[in-house]
């Protein structure tokens, strides 16, 4: 195993507050969010859309690495040139999603365990030939009544734990997403206690499966309410929420730890990281870097809307975005850089 590999690996991903751009929708997600906005759920319009991401110039300023699908590492442009040369050419690290998605928790009603461990040595040989470097896996855990099951945390936090361990026996630097959903009426309290229990647990695991946590990355939840809870917090609240929750469940060696966005609209979840990083930045053991999806995605998307003409529109909105979120790493972002 190349520890140094995956040292080198994690840092020059986040280089220059640099953070990953995550396009690993699976082909059933990507055509929900195609039909909404009425563009043909086809291969050639997931892989025109995936183009555009790619070719956006001078993303490689901002984004370090970008999180890809099956379908899409194994892509190319119009003019036959692979999506992981096109990326690679542009300074971007190429990662894989890995796992094969949430599946019912038998015995454990409204809860789910990620899948995907069969197999996955041999995966990760192929993608890492591919010119993968490194992978993502996501769990799933609910808050809700008496949720979430003790059975629930462990048995995906042993999987996040072996699938890291292959990850980095294939000299692919594993991207760790125990997702504490947004969904439901919790209070922040009652997400930062989940949080922290799901990290120590998902931690505790990591060390019992021998996974340099040196050469990893964590892909976890800002500590919010649910959606449907009503509440507001302020900027701080979130930020000492979360940053409090992390400095007691998070390893000081963990080099960078990536937030998902989750569904918060885009400029919420650049302030929320902005405000993390303006307060706390100097005194964290950790890189706090973003992985976000649709809060780097959505207004291009919807931008693009299927049509060629509104190519460089789209590339212009996605660069914009990708942008924010690099200040908001520097705890530079304002809501003045989204009206200039």
């Amino acid at each position: 195993m190349n520890f140094q590999l995956l040292k080198d690996t994690v840092s020059l991903i986040f280089a220059d507050d640099k953070g990953l751009l995550a396009m690993d929708e699976s082909n059933g997600t990507c055509n929900k969010r195609f039909e909404k906005l009425g563009i043909p759920q086809t291969v050639e319009s997931r892989r025109a859309y995936r183009e555009l991401i790619v070719t956006t110039p001078g993303l490689g300023e901002s984004i370090g690495g970008a999180i890809l699908f099956d379908e899409t590492i194994r892509q190319q442009k119009s003019d036959g040139t692979p999506f992981v040369k096109v990326l690679i050419e542009a300074g971007i690290t190429p990662g894989i999603k890995v796992d094969t998605g949430a599946k019912e928790l038998a015995g454990h009603p409204g809860e789910k365990v990620t899948e995907g461990l069969d197999g996955l040595r041999d995966r990760l040989q192929e993608y890492f030939q591919m010119g993968a470097r490194f992978a993502k896996w996501r769990a799933v855990i609910a808050i809700g009544e008496g949720l979430p099951s003790s059975g629930c945390i462990e048995a995906n936090a042993h999987a996040l734990a072996r699938y890291a361990a292959l990850c980095q026996e294939a000299g692919l630097v594993p991207v760790v997403e125990p997702e504490v959903i947004m969904d439901g009426e919790h209070t922040l309290e009652q997400c930062r206690e989940v949080t922290d229990k799901v990290l120590r647990t998902v931690f505790s695991e990591l060390f019992a499966q021998r996974v340099s946590v040196e050469g990893m990355v964590l892909k976890p939840n800002m500590v919010l309410p649910g959606m449907s809870s009503g509440s507001q917090p302020t900027l701080d609240q979130v930020a000492d929420a979360t940053v409090s929750c992390f400095l007691r469940s998070v390893p000081a060696a963990v080099p960078a730890i990536a937030f998902l966005s989750g569904g918060q609209p885009a400029e919420s979840a650049s302030a929320r990281l902005n405000a993390m990083n303006a307060r706390f930045k100097s005194r964290l053991p950790w890189a706090l870097a973003f992985s976000f999806a649709r809060a780097i995605q959505q207004p291009a998307l919807e931008i693009w809307n299927g049509h060629q003409a509104n190519v460089a529109a789209a590339q212009k909105a996605l660069y914009h975005r990708a942008r924010c979120n690099q200040a908001a790493r520097r705890g530079e972002y304002s809501q003045e850089m989204e009206t200039k």
